[in-house]
């Protein structure tokens, strides 16, 4: 029963990630929406890297990829390339600052929305702009909030 909780949280946080990253916003904020979902998927593959993995990070992706509307597979493939690294890599991660592990963040925020612009390229052919790459600067500024919340939740609930 304790595992079924915990996995119950792990949903939660990540429904509610989603339900931010469909949330409207003003026109001229909205560009510069953090990216939610993979935050939440980053600190609990950095928490857990054994209960979050590579297979739930495409699964997520794909469902994003419903709500917003865009080519199936396109954020499945970022976010799981992004979680992927993360997990490779988790216990280095660990280790550093929040400021550090904010400035990670925001090199894999860049490489998700980076990727997601290459594989648009090719599929849908547009062209790049700047504001690709304007979550990462609301993303790493949010990431010691999302960091520390997330880890309050994972202790009061006991998520191990």
């Amino acid at each position: 029963m304790k595992a079924r909780s915990n996995n119950f949280v792990i949903w939660i946080t990540i429904i509610v990630s989603l339900m931010l990253t469909i949330m409207p916003l003003p026109i001229g904020f909205d560009e510069f929406r953090p990216n939610w979902t993979l935050l939440v998927l980053i600190y609990w593959v950095l928490a857990l890297p054994t209960r979050v993995n590579v297979l739930l990070a495409w699964l997520i992706g794909f469902i994003i990829d419903v709500l917003l509307g865009s080519v199936l597979g396109v954020n499945a493939f970022a976010t799981a390339l992004v979680v992927y690294v993360t997990v490779n890599n988790f216990q280095k991660i660990r280790n550093f600052s929040l400021l550090q592990q904010s400035i990670i963040v925001g090199v894999f925020i860049a490489l998700y929305h980076l990727t997601v612009f290459w594989i648009q390229r090719f599929v849908i052919d547009v062209d790049f702009s700047i504001s690709y790459l304007k979550p990462v600067l609301t993303s790493m500024p949010i990431w010691p909030v999302v960091f520390l919340l997330l880890r309050k939740i994972r202790r009061q609930f006991q998520v191990h």
